[in-house]
């Protein structure tokens, strides 16, 4: 590894190679925290794609593993380091490099923050729809690499909607150039949605163009609340039925009402086991309507009270709100979160599952999520240094994985595998499809030398 470390020090400026084990440390994790990582044996800082096309091809020569990273905010240990590893973090690559807005698309290096490219384009009366709760501290490299989602899915999408074209790095240090920057084009085989969500496995995002909308009339927000997490999911699939337009349907139980009301000194209400919070950018009349009709839904089926916000500021306190429930959560202890997406209408048998779990294990699990499109994020919370706490823990874990399957659902909803749920993988898709992944990959990266040991552990075999 000196020879290799050398090379990177004779094509790299200085400022872009990490060696020295202190400061490597905080490149070795992404968020989740129950994940296992190694120590890299460099980390290249790029600032360019020169950058990390140069890093490829002394890692590929050498037959070194390489770990891409970008603002290390996921949630399943995709971005984890692995020993001897060079890890490429995109995080300096941050420049927004053009927005067109007749054309209607933005070009962005991979490690713009959500918020800070969402900001940029809303000065051109643009939108860019896909907002993780984390949009604040999450680049849109890692957004591309998971195909994550976000509080606006029910009416907007995700990710992968957005994505028009992709620079990517592949495993031998060509550069591959996906899609196009037309709104229509089906040339050859779709590339640029099969890089999306690879986590990194097929090759090294460092430019993205991405499709933006006009931008939205201001919201407008309500919330319920109802006497239990049941009642509210049966609500929830009322108002789905009914056909009612939203931008957004969220959901927090109490004990993330709890958590959030301590982490950011709020005072939202605690004596509902469940919150739902609804919001309608359909604008004027249309969405007062919207809200109007979904508040009608709510105490139709039980809710114990629905508050409509009074202007946008008491709205976006709602938000801010459910966009820091797992943060919140996080200061209660070591958290396990899952990402399980079922069939809306399975949504009340999830929730009730769940609460049930938690009851007959004795684990405290935080239900939340994008209640609009069935996305929830049960979160485990426990004391890690308690081996029964830590084991019960992980069985928690595991079965809301099982609950979601066995309702029709997936195991990840826009958190992605990575190491937290590899061995996962095999038992929602089944054999043939893990042939088929094998097959890609040995196609792009024959030596299994990008994110070695993430998505599946039998990838490459």
């Amino acid at each position: 590894m000196a020879d290799v470390v050398e090379e990177l020090r004779r094509v790299l400026p200085p400022e872009a190679l990490v060696t020295d084990p202190d400061r490597m440390e905080s490149f070795r994790y992404d968020r989740a925290m129950f994940c296992p990582a190694g120590m890299p044996a460099a980390v290249v800082l790029a600032r360019e794609t020169a950058h990390v096309q140069a890093a490829v091809r002394v890692a590929a020569a050498a037959g070194v593993p390489i770990v891409p990273q970008g603002a290390r905010s996921g949630l399943s240990g995709a971005a984890n380091a692995v020993d001897g590893c060079i890890v490429i973090s995109l995080e300096k690559m941050d420049k927004i490099l053009a927005i067109e807005p007749i054309d209607r698309y933005v070009v962005t290096q991979p490690g713009v923050f959500n918020a800070v490219l969402s900001r940029a384009v809303a000065e051109q009366g643009l939108f860019y729809p896909p907002d993780p709760s984390s949009w604040e501290f999450c680049s849109i490299g890692g957004n591309l690499s998971t195909n994550s989602g976000g509080l606006c899915c029910v009416k907007y999408g995700v990710t992968t909607d957005y994505v028009l074209g992709l620079e990517v790095v592949l495993a031998d240090g060509r550069i591959l150039r996906t899609g196009r920057k037309t709104v229509k084009g089906v040339a050859g085989y779709d590339l640029t949605k099969l890089i999306v969500g690879s986590e990194g496995t097929l090759g090294i995002i460092t430019e993205a163009t991405l499709a933006l909308r006009p931008q939205a009339a201001s919201p407008r927000t309500m919330a319920a609340l109802f006497g239990s997490g049941v009642a509210a999911g049966e609500a929830i699939v009322e108002i789905i039925r009914s056909g009612v337009s939203l931008s957004l349907l969220e959901i927090m139980d109490r004990t993330t009402i709890s958590a959030v009301n301590s982490y950011k000194r709020m005072d939202l209400p605690t004596e509902a086991a469940a919150m739902l919070i609804a919001q309608s950018d359909a604008g004027g009349e249309a969405g007062a309507a919207d809200v109007a009709a979904v508040a009608k839904l709510c105490r139709d089926n039980g809710a114990i009270e629905c508050i409509e916000a009074d202007d946008p500021a008491e709205g976006e306190l709602l938000l801010e709100a459910r966009r820091a429930a797992l943060v919140a959560l996080d200061q209660l202890g070591t958290t396990m979160i899952d990402d399980v997406c079922v069939p809306r209408s399975r949504l009340a048998d999830f929730i009730g599952a769940v609460e049930r779990l938690s009851t007959e294990l004795d684990i405290t699990i935080g239900v939340l999520g994008h209640a609009g499109d069935g996305n929830m994020h049960p979160t485990v919370v426990f004391d890690a240094a308690d081996p029964s706490q830590a084991e019960r823990a992980q069985i928690a874990f595991d079965r809301v994985m099982e609950i979601g399957l066995a309702l029709g659902g997936t195991i990840t909803g826009e958190h992605g595998i990575g190491v937290l749920k590899r061995r996962w993988l095999a038992e929602e898709i089944g054999p043939v499809a893990i042939d088929v992944h094998r097959a890609i990959k040995a196609a792009l990266d024959p030596g299994n030398l990008l994110n070695p040991g993430k998505v599946t552990e039998d990838l490459a075999l």
